[in-house]
């Protein structure tokens, strides 16, 4: 099925174009409807199978069907403040043509994020990205105004138990209203997520779904390298290899990298093209059917329009940054070794993006080999989850299209403003 069938507003499906969405996931496909019924739902689905999506494509066609009431609508529970940022990032590019706003609330930054939290838990956002522990500090104030929410989603819920998390959560509970939505997504379903599902849910629809793996013909491999060696990397791998690779593809989750890959393999004499949203439709076009064409070798694009670009022969993927998550992983080098082709996909992994590829593997149930930096690079980071997370992101509530730019709380957030009048100039935006 397409995602046409599920009758999203306008504005949503423009995103979902934008972003070269056509076919929903298995449990895309599986849990949309259910939740666009206002069925509360359990699903048992790892990370990596689109489940962000899954839960965050009709709670926002039911937003942005209705007027802004000025109040918080859906409340997500997290594990961790990188899945909290995962998520809201997700937000901020599918929400960009919907205009919603969303805040991610969690410890360990600075005062004036406590303030910005502080202002969306008390004066409003349609959606709030929480971890358990920052919740309850500010639902303890006494200012946190839950009394309207309307979808409850509990992500990675397994995990959350594992970190000692149940009493927080049944206590977050109790300040939300009985006439709420429940989605709880799961890796695993063991008794105690049962009890809690008992206990918060009620009469659940339920939905087990796996991950597709990667295809046989993608010879996976991985380089553990610093942040900054990166730029050097790409061009040492790909310099004098034109006759090795006719199409290479590169991704990153920046314009920012897109616009310094560019400029460094210009530098070393090596040609290519990069795509980003900061061209219009028909640089875009322009750019993809010379890689098409094979007239551009090397096309550096963002990730955002990873499943847009649908081009045979593409022999060698190159993640610049480690993917969100394993379906975002899965889908980029599955760029290459289509048709039953073969091709070589290839991941730099820095010191703060380790767990990541870390989860990514468990949930492939794969090993991907690393490889051993050129002999001329000092030695990068080791191989070992750094649980505190990715670095933080900078910026607060995002209630417009535009995505990153800081903006103050307000009560009439969701602009009717013209596209036409909008600007995206923030160099970090997603793609």
């Amino acid at each position: 099925m397409s995602f046409q069938q599920f009758n999203f507003t306008d504005s949503l499906n423009d995103a979902l174009d934008s972003m070269g969405f056509e076919n929903p996931t298995p449990i895309q496909e599986q849990t949309i409807p259910i939740t666009l019924s206002n069925t509360d739902l359990i699903a048992c689905a790892q990370t990596g199978t689109g489940k962000t999506a899954a839960f965050l494509l009709p709670i926002l066609h039911k937003i942005s069907s209705q007027e802004s009431t000025g109040t918080i609508n859906t409340l997500v529970i997290a594990p961790t403040r990188e899945l909290a940022l995962q998520i809201d990032q997700q937000v901020e590019a599918l929400g960009y043509f919907v205009g919603v706003s969303s805040l991610p609330v969690y410890g360990g930054g600075k005062s004036h994020e406590w303030d910005q939290q502080k202002t969306a838990l008390s004066d409003g956002a349609d959606i709030i990205i929480a971890t358990p522990g920052r919740l309850i500090a500010h639902l303890n104030m006494g200012y946190v105004k839950f009394d309207q929410v309307k979808h409850l989603v509990l992500d990675e819920a397994d995990r959350m138990l594992d970190m000692g998390f149940y009493n927080d959560i049944v206590k977050i509970v109790e300040y939300l209203p009985e006439d709420r939505q429940t989605l709880l997504f799961s890796a695993t379903m063991p008794s105690k997520i049962r009890n809690l599902a008992k206990k918060i849910l009620k009469d659940p629809k339920q939905v087990n779904i796996a991950i597709s793996k990667p295809a046989k013909g993608i010879l996976q491999g991985a380089y553990l390298v610093h942040d900054h060696q990166k730029i050097d990397l790409i061009a040492s791998l790909l310099k004098d290899k034109k006759d090795t690779y006719s199409s290479v593809l590169i991704f990153t989750s920046t314009k920012k990298n897109v616009n310094e890959i560019h400029r460094k393999l210009q530098s070393v004499g090596i040609a290519s093209e990069g795509i980003s949203s900061d061209l219009d439709q028909d640089q875009r076009n322009k750019a993809l059917l010379g890689f098409k064409n094979k007239t551009t070798q090397i096309l550096v694009a963002t990730d955002i329009l990873a499943r847009g670009i649908d081009i045979k022969e593409i022999n060698l993927v190159i993640n610049y940054d480690v993917p969100g998550d394993a379906e975002d992983y899965v889908h980029r080098i599955g760029r290459t070794a289509r048709a039953d082709t073969k091709g070589v996909a290839l991941t730099f992994i820095s010191a703060d993006d380790a767990y990541k590829f870390i989860r990514i593997e468990r949930v492939i149930e794969q090993e991907v080999m690393k490889i051993p930096l050129p002999p001329e690079f000092a030695p990068g980071p080791e191989y070992k989850a750094n649980m505190g997370g990715g670095g933080r992101r900078k910026g607060g509530h995002r209630g417009k299209k535009g995505g990153g730019k800081k903006r103050s709380f307000n009560k009439n957030r969701r602009s009717n403003s013209s596209k036409g009048n909008v600007k995206r100039n923030k160099s970090n935006q997603k793609g």
